[in-house]
């Protein structure tokens, strides 16, 4: 195949085709830190438009590139982020899409999220290239690469399939070239086509609320048309279209095949892989205006069960997506909206003991002020690992109170002694030591009564500061506790995080 040179720049709008033909969609996937950012940044770097805009600004999730003057010089790519906890972003990424890149490290070979992807290509019935990236590292072995390939059920060509294999290095661009026109290719022989008049098919592949705009969806036209003023709707979240722009943030009347837009004019944000329908004269009068998600399904003895009440908020449907999908089962959802905190979030957790997740969102100061005054907690996170985390530790010490502390000593309660009014606990100390000034938990059996303080502690008729193990001794408790002989007495201090 030709080498591919610029003819022409890219249009403001896209150009339609004499036969019909629409640019492929690819989708770029892949096991985490393979390369794929650093392809999609290499290939937008060789965009022929680069002169006329300046260079790409990713505005969307979705872009197309223009790479030459053969029968297919524009291609669509479809960004999808690469964490394990994207699963339904990356699968959704695959259905849309007319082909796939499944980018692997040749110094690494096949690792966990590249079966992953394989999988998600494969149900999703996809043709697909295999580019063997980072060819500029010297420990690279392009053989046993191959090899590791085969080994896992891809299929290469010369290795027992058709699979096409392209080396590459996305860091220096070598090889990548090539890898487009394997792409123009296969595009050419799935002899892709699209038409203006065709029924709308459209899927949402991200969506947020913009601060100025309101909610904002990012949209892949795969065949048919979107024109401003269409009345839309994606399930039961209903627009129309007020402004539509293109990946430079450039406003456009009319969205054809193939191209990516965002669009302004939903009620309120669309979920992610949700269809895009023209409407005819439905309105959204008795639609909900939020997607909130108030377990109405849940009982009341499930609700509460020990469980960490979540109130959660994200930048985007998608990630919102992800984070509801990932929520460790101690979790209980009380509402997942895309958006800033506000203060009927606060309430929301005053009113179901709840606290508030912020994820790559801010919390402006009064809103803060306001969580402080009520004793409401607010985290903020921009890295879902470190959110998932602190989930699973939080909901430990839900379930395991004593998860955070180092016991000191344990004492049995053996004995009880009346004295003026009060119950003295005469107790032997099995384990460690007990101080007068340590912190107490009181247990029977494996069952936490509660937290005690000691008011006093003594040895015969002397107060004494500590006992330690083998020794026994008499405790007046802080308060009235109701305890019983073979209760055991926990001290203990918290361990610092």
């Amino acid at each position: 195949m030709k080498s591919k040179t610029a003819k022409n720049g890219l249009n403001s709008t896209p150009v339609k085709t004499s036969d019909g033909s629409r640019p492929p969609i690819v989708v770029i996937l892949g096991h985490i830190d393979h390369g794929k950012t650093t392809l999609l940044s290499k290939i937008k770097e060789m965009d022929l438009t680069k002169k006329e805009y300046g260079g790409i600004t990713q505005h969307l999730s979705a872009y197309q590139v223009e790479i030459g003057d053969t029968h297919v010089s524009r291609i669509t790519f479809i960004d999808t982020p690469g964490h394990a906890a994207f699963n339904n972003l990356r699968a959704r990424g695959a259905k849309v899409a007319d082909l796939a890149i499944l980018v692997v490290a040749a110094n690494e070979g096949v690792k966990p999220q590249t079966i992953e992807s394989l999988r998600f290509i494969k149900e999703a019935g996809l043709n697909y290239i295999v580019a063997l990236n980072k060819i500029d590292l010297p420990e690279y072995n392009l053989e046993k690469a191959k090899i590791n390939l085969a080994e896992n059920g891809i299929l290469i060509e010369g290795y027992g399939g058709d699979i096409v294999v392209v080396p590459i290095s996305a860091k220096d661009g070598k090889g990548i070239n090539e890898l487009l026109e394997m792409v123009s290719l296969l595009a050419e022989m799935m002899n892709l086509k699209g038409s203006l008049g065709a029924e709308l098919e459209a899927v949402v592949i991200e969506s947020k609320i913009d601060s100025h705009r309101g909610p904002l969806a990012t949209v892949l036209v795969r065949n048919g048309s979107l024109t401003l003023g269409d009345e839309i709707k994606v399930e039961d979240v209903f627009g129309k279209i007020k402004a539509m722009f293109d990946e430079y943030g450039k406003n456009i009347t009319s969205v054809f095949p193939g191209q990516p837009v965002e669009i302004s004019g939903f009620k309120t944000v669309p979920a992610v892989g949700g269809l895009i329908v023209k409407t005819k004269g439905e309105t959204a009068s008795n639609r909900p205006l939020f997607k909130t998600e108030l377990n109405p399904n849940k009982s009341k003895e499930e609700t509460e069960e020990k469980k960490l009440k979540v109130i959660l908020k994200a930048d985007m449907e998608g990630t919102l997506e992800a984070l509801k999908v990932n929520l460790p089962e101690g979790c209980l959802l009380i509402k997942a909206e895309v958006g800033e905190v506000n203060d009927s979030d606060v309430l929301l957790a005053i009113a179901n003991h709840g606290e508030i997740i912020a994820f790559n969102v801010k919390v402006d100061n009064q809103i803060k002020k306001l969580a402080e005054r009520e004793k409401i907690k607010i985290s903020s996170y921009n890295v879902i690992y470190e959110l998932l985390e602190n989930l699973d530790h939080q909901i430990l010490r839900i379930l395991e109170p004593t998860i955070d502390e180092t016991v000191l000593g344990k004492a049995e309660i053996i004995a009880e002694f009346p004295m003026n009014k009060n119950r003295i606990a005469g107790c032997r100390v099995t384990e460690g030591e007990v101080k007068k000034i340590d912190n107490f938990h009181l247990y029977r059996g494996k069952d936490l009564i509660g937290d005690i303080r000691l008011k006093s502690l003594k040895k015969g008729k002397q107060d004494v500061e500590q006992a330690k193990a083998g020794e026994e001794c008499g405790a007046l408790f802080s308060g009235t506790v109701d305890f019983n002989l073979g209760d055991v007495l926990v001290s203990y201090r918290k361990s610092q995080t």
